[in-house]
């Protein structure tokens, strides 16, 4: 079963104020709701928190180095479910240098594009993510006052 342990995705932020980006993930067709834009993500190993999950799947996404990230906050937007208590974990995040990182998209992503946050409903958004982002740029708004 995918997920079995939950899963988590990294919301990393770049740049301040108006200028400020997201790192996104244009989903290749083959994946679950390929053709989609997310945030870089996926399953948790049975040993991960969601902060490890989250930046070891960037990193195998986008080949953003961990080292290069600086978590600022944690937000469970989906779950847990009756059953097994499975959640998704969105982890948002800053680059420590605050600026864009250079990105190299793996075979799960059709593009790595770093997107203003005001422009992020101008895309086709997968659908769990889309529900999820109003909370999250309330966050966004409330850690970054």
């Amino acid at each position: 079963m995918w997920g079995r342990f939950g899963a988590a995705g990294l919301m990393l932020l770049a740049g301040s104020g108006e200028d400020r980006r997201v790192l996104m993930q244009h989903r290749a067709q083959w994946t679950n709701q390929g053709g989609t834009w997310a945030l870089p993500g996926g399953a948790r190993d049975s040993h991960e928190t969601a902060v490890e999950a989250a930046l070891r799947e960037a990193m195998e996404e986008t080949a953003v180095d961990p080292s290069l990230v600086e978590v600022l906050y944690t937000e469970v937007t989906a779950g847990p479910y009756p059953g097994d208590q499975w959640t998704y974990t969105t982890v948002i995040a800053q680059t420590v240098t605050g600026e864009p990182l250079p990105v190299d998209p793996n075979e799960e992503s059709l593009e790595l594009r770093w997107v203003p946050l005001g422009a992020l409903d101008t895309l086709p958004l997968m659908p769990a993510f889309e529900s999820a982002l109003p909370g999250l740029l309330q966050a966004i708004h409330r850690i970054s006052s």
